[in-house]
């Protein structure tokens, strides 16, 4: 990967002050830039959502087909809410000051059945690192039938992506357990960003022994032990993943593959033009600041703004912190992009989409 840097010409008034304000308001609240109790209860919900429904199932009491289908549908919804409002914020530190339980709560996303290593790499470094560049963030860096960026190689076939979409978001999970991690693992072995063959080796070692434990009691326990056709078992547990991967794929999605966000470029020499938080700023979109509710049920997500901004920081804080950035940046006349809605975040990505797909 071509080396991407950004403008460090000078120091910037605003990312100055909104860090001091930031930090003023835990020292004036006395409170912890971490989660605490109220994480500890939303851990002990997502994951009895996640993992009841399919201790159910490998009971042996199922025999319902439609009671099937719910249960792991159900466990779906679960699967969505440990990635976004538990592993997400284990993985970037900010779930406990801790980094024992933040090592070991990461590990609910291997449990889900992708891999925690893989995912601070794309996540973590190149997706927070280089958001909306092509060749940097790897969010963007989709298969050639979809194209997330007007800098990307446009087919003819982009022009119906808003249309098919939603089928591949649903599959979204699904390559997870099966072949992504392993995809980008290589990739991000020839990109050097492993330190060693050696570490490589062991990190595909535990992307396989992972897999293994997941379908071992999500699909293989279910096929022993429900008294169903084993079709039926498998279409359920896909069911299952398709949800996952709906819910996860439009709320990250809708926050940054939007019209009014930028997709800069870096010049001959590899800099971007904005420095860092500037970037960020441009790049990211909140939506729906209002639904409280919403909010707890998607790891604050909705405040992305927040999030790229003080990835280190809980997202149960994010609330509070969106009003001293939106002040701040309207203050130093720095864009500052909401959706009032989820919906209207959604249209407009719809919008995007089809933009991207005709130019």
């Amino acid at each position: 990967m071509k080396s991407i840097k950004f403008d460090k010409s000078g120091a910037s008034e605003f990312s100055n002050t909104l860090h001091s304000r930031v930090n003023d308001y835990f020292k004036k609240t006395n409170q912890s830039r971490h989660g605490g109790r109220k994480m500890v209860v939303k851990t002990i919900v997502m994951l009895s959502i996640f993992l009841i429904p399919l201790i159910t199932i490998s009971s042996g009491i199922v025999t319902s087909v439609w009671l099937l289908f719910m249960l792991y549908i159900l466990s779906g919804l679960g699967m969505a809410g440990v990635g976004m409002g538990v592993m997400h914020d284990a993985i970037h530190g900010s779930y406990s000051k801790n980094p024992v339980v933040n090592k070991y709560l990461g590990y609910t996303m291997n449990l889900i059945g992708a891999n925690a290593g893989v995912w601070r790499i794309q996540h973590n470094v190149l997706h927070h690192t280089y958001t909306n560049i092509d060749h940097g963030d790897d969010d963007i860096n989709a298969p050639f039938f979809l194209r997330f960026s007007p800098n990307a190689k446009r087919y003819w076939i982009h022009r119906f992506q808003y249309l098919y979409i939603w089928f591949f978001y649903g599959l979204s999970t699904i390559s997870w357990i099966t072949s992504k991690d392993f995809v980008r693992a290589n990739r991000y072995n020839n990109m050097g960003l492993y330190k060693s063959g050696s570490d490589f080796r062991i990190e595909l070692l535990k992307i396989a022994s992972w897999k293994v434990f997941y379908y071992s009691y999500a699909l293989v326990l279910p096929l022993i032990m429900v008294p169903l056709p084993a079709y039926i078992i498998i279409l359920a547990f896909l069911s299952m993943h398709f949800v996952t991967g709906i819910c996860i794929s439009l709320v990250f999605q809708t926050a940054h593959i939007l019209s009014d966000t930028t997709f800069p470029l870096p010049d001959d020499k590899g800099v971007i033009s904005n420095e860092w938080i500037a970037h960020q700023l441009a790049t990211t979109s909140n939506y729906s600041p209002k639904s409280s509710v919403f909010s707890w049920l998607i790891g604050g997500l909705n405040f992305q703004v927040e999030h790229h901004l003080f990835p280190n920081i809980c997202h149960i804080h994010y609330k509070n912190l969106s009003r001293i950035v939106s002040e701040t940046a309207q203050e130093f006349e720095v864009p500052y992009l909401v959706k009032t809605t989820f919906m209207k975040a959604l249209s407009d990505h719809v919008k995007m989409l089809r933009q991207l797909g005709q130019a």
